[in-house]
């Protein structure tokens, strides 16, 4: 929805593209319920808003992105004390603690989990036009699925998802900004390959899209900006 008076500052968020396989790999996708804020009814990646408590880890938007990925699709990105990484088990305990009132940071201390913000890869930054009323300042990162563990969708949250690799992806509802970052993936098909390269690139600019004007309604226009 548009909006009349000055520009609403974006809230900051982060998302996560889950992949699995090797080549082709396939992206995991979540269709948001009708009643959703953002994007309803629309295919997305996982993810949210940064929120206070994502400060106590140090990187707010890394964690933002390994709590939302865990709050919505039950997949952990998380490592115990002797390094292992998390596999099924430990992702269905966290949830129980969860779902008796232990917060999130309290709930992977219990377990001896850490958040593994290293398997995170930057991939890209967008900024919601400024003529919208919700807008956000969105992180997306990259990661590959861990051993030993499969999704569980939240209820409530997550009415549909699946696993689909980019190209064929384009066959799925989906808003704007996250058609355009499958396609920018959608050239490589080698999952191991594809996060190298990205692991050797430097977070370039934001993306801050252009609302136009045009006879049958409006087009968007993306470009980068220079912002850190």
């Amino acid at each position: 929805m548009m909006h009349d008076g000055p520009p609403v500052e974006p809230r900051p968020s982060a998302s996560v593209l889950v992949l699995r396989g090797r080549a082709p790999f396939e992206v995991l996708m979540m269709r948001r319920p009708g009643s959703a804020e953002f994007a309803p009814h629309a295919y997305v990646f996982p993810g949210g808003s940064v929120q206070p408590e994502d400060a106590d880890f140090g990187d707010r938007w890394r964690s933002a992105a390994v709590r939302e990925l865990f709050e919505e699709l039950g997949v952990l990105m998380a490592r115990l004390p002797d390094g292992r990484f998390a596999r099924d088990r430990e992702c269905l305990a966290v949830r129980d603690l969860l779902a008796g009132g232990l917060p999130w940071k309290p709930a992977l201390a219990r377990l001896g989990l850490a958040p593994a913000f290293d398997r995170l890869v930057f991939l890209t930054r967008w900024i919601t036009p400024k003529p919208l009323r919700r807008r956000f300042d969105a992180r997306f990162y990259l990661c590959r699925l861990p051993a030993g563990q499969v999704e569980h969708p939240q209820p409530g949250e997550v009415v549909d998802w699946c696993w689909v690799t980019p190209r064929a992806a384009q066959a799925l509802e989906m808003v704007f900004a996250t058609r355009m970052i499958l396609a920018s993936i959608a050239g490589e098909l080698d999952a191991a390959r594809l996060v190298r390269k990205l692991r050797r690139r430097r977070e370039g600019p934001a993306i801050l899209p252009r609302i136009v004007p045009t006879e049958s309604g409006f087009e968007v226009i993306p470009e980068p900006v220079g912002l850190s």
